[in-house]
């Protein structure tokens, strides 16, 4: 019933900002002002944790095509994906250098046993590059910049004060440091040099969203909003909109 942006915010005690949330099915730049989301300056990305799964594998199968003959889980993927994976840096000068591609091996449970070396780091670039999964169109910081270009002049500073990071998929080591330095990129090569956009990138942050909801339910404002199981037997569905609009 409620977005999972604001709640984002909500997660860090803000009720303006751009939240940025990089979850399982998809991401989303999308800037919130006084508890109102703006949704026309709200930009879509269909990258996100399952698509970087299912890219890790392709990675791992091209890299030993004897994987095929072995069960890969998408559960045992996922938990590789988030014990071994991270977010590069300088992506074209790692992928060019061998030395700094930190192999490593994980055993997959089932008594295999699998070695990353760049998939490491190409596995979760599909965020910041789309086109490496074949998807038109600007990776997450570009419209992270493009949430807060479409906002009045008035409130651009305001809300790049505060840029919330939230899901599973913002927990890539390196996912902040990558984010940020993009951003400001954006804004200096687009004209914007004075907007100097500051992450909050929280430990739990995962979580906000759930973090972010639990706060709101909570406050002494919101307790009039519950519904009883008499009301909504009495009333029905209708009872959600009378009550949440």
């Amino acid at each position: 019933m409620a977005s999972t942006a604001l709640l984002a915010l909500c997660s860090t005690g803000a009720f303006s900002g751009l939240a940025v949330e990089a979850g399982a099915g998809v991401c989303h730049a999308t800037p919130i002002y006084a508890g109102h989301s703006w949704h026309q300056a709200t930009f879509r990305l269909n990258v996100a944790g399952s698509t970087l799964s299912r890219y890790l594998r392709d990675l791992l199968v091209a890299a030993n095509p004897d994987l095929l003959q072995h069960a890969l889980p998408r559960k045992a993927i996922t938990h590789l994906k988030k014990r071994s994976c991270y977010v590069s840096l300088d992506f074209e000068g790692d992928l060019r250098d061998p030395a700094r591609h930190h192999p490593a091996s994980f055993s997959m449970g089932n008594g295999s046993c699998v070695c990353l070396s760049s998939e490491r780091f190409r596995c979760p670039e599909p965020i910041f590059q789309p086109g490496l999964l074949g998807q038109a169109g600007p990776g997450l910081p570009a419209l992270a910049f493009r949430a807060l270009q479409k906002m009045p002049e008035t409130l651009r500073t305001r809300l790049a004060d505060t840029v919330v990071l939230a899901g599973g998929s913002t927990l890539f080591p390196g996912f902040a440091e990558r984010l940020d330095k993009e951003l400001e990129a954006q804004c200096r090569r687009h004209g914007y040099a004075a907007l100097r956009p500051h992450l909050v990138a929280k430990h739990g942050r995962g979580m906000a969203v759930w973090t972010g909801g639990s706060m709101v339910a909570s406050l002494h404002s919101f307790q009039r909003r519950w519904i009883t199981r008499a009301m909504y037997q009495e009333c029905g569905s209708r009872l959600l909109y009378d009550v949440f609009n």
